[in-house]
């Protein structure tokens, strides 16, 4: 499987690698929204780690836009910011999960759940 891990912060996408790696065959990192929007046309991943708060695009428009070209795109939104109505904006966009950066961890519990679910 081959995963898209978007964040501005370096420290943040070195620590998320250490955590998805062993689950990935490939791990293909951008650090703000409009870059991960042109990754994912270019390497079609199975699966997209997308933060919200970044420069140049959030990732909700990248996530809005990977969406109305890819519908079957698979993408986690994860935030420092856990409130309802960022949910609702995750949901909204076309993410089929959404994960506090508080618990990085359920991404791997989202994936396994999603992915036992198409089977």
């Amino acid at each position: 499987m081959k995963l898209l891990l978007v964040d501005d912060n370096d420290r943040i996408r070195k620590m998320m690698r250490s955590i998805y790696s062993p689950h990935f065959d490939e791990i293909i990192e951008c650090d703000n929204g409009e870059s991960a929007v042109r990754a994912f046309e270019i390497t079609n991943p199975d699966w997209v780690v997308m933060d919200i708060m970044m420069k140049n695009m959030n990732g909700i428009e990248a996530t809005e836009k990977i969406i109305i070209s890819h519908p079957d795109a698979k993408v986690i939104i994860v935030s420092q910011y856990n409130d309802e109505t960022t949910i609702d904006a995750a949901k909204s966009a076309g993410a089929v999960g959404f994960v506090s950066k508080e618990n990085l961890y359920k991404v791997i519990e989202v994936i396994n759940k999603n992915n036992k679910e198409q089977k």
